[in-house]
């Protein structure tokens, strides 16, 4: 009967302790609307390093534009594609093809937003 109780308070506290990140439901694309500077990007909420970004996202009218990419030393600009939002998340068209990126919203106020990608990156944006 001891070695239950045990387990149960053990198990109580380790629920207590554990951190929980709650997304944040998206109700409109006017949440979004607007251009965002990619700070930075990390593999996950705890990952100590972190890749430097340079890109813009505009969202505008239900499509959103990602300007200044680098890539092999030299910076291009993808064209417009839609976005929308469904189930509470935010869902970028690819280019060239008819599948989405989705990404949740972990953190946002008026001047920045953290976002999820669907296999577990994370996008830190500052409101231009």
């Amino acid at each position: 009967m001891k070695k239950i109780n045990i387990a149960a308070m053990l198990l109580g506290l380790f629920v207590m302790t554990t951190v929980v990140y709650a997304d944040i439901t998206l109700q409109s694309k006017k949440e979004v609307e607007g251009a965002w500077k990619l700070q930075y990007t990390k593999n996950s909420l705890t990952d100590k390093a972190s890749i430097n970004r340079e890109d813009t996202w505009i969202f505008k009218d239900g499509k959103v534009t990602i300007l200044h990419i680098p890539r092999d030393g030299i910076f291009y600009d993808q064209p417009p594609v839609n976005y929308e939002i469904e189930d509470g998340k935010l869902k970028v068209a690819l280019v060239g093809n008819d599948r989405f990126d989705v990404f949740s919203v972990v953190e946002k106020d008026d001047k920045s937003m953290t976002l999820k990608g669907k296999f577990g990156g994370y996008y830190y944006f500052t409101k231009k």
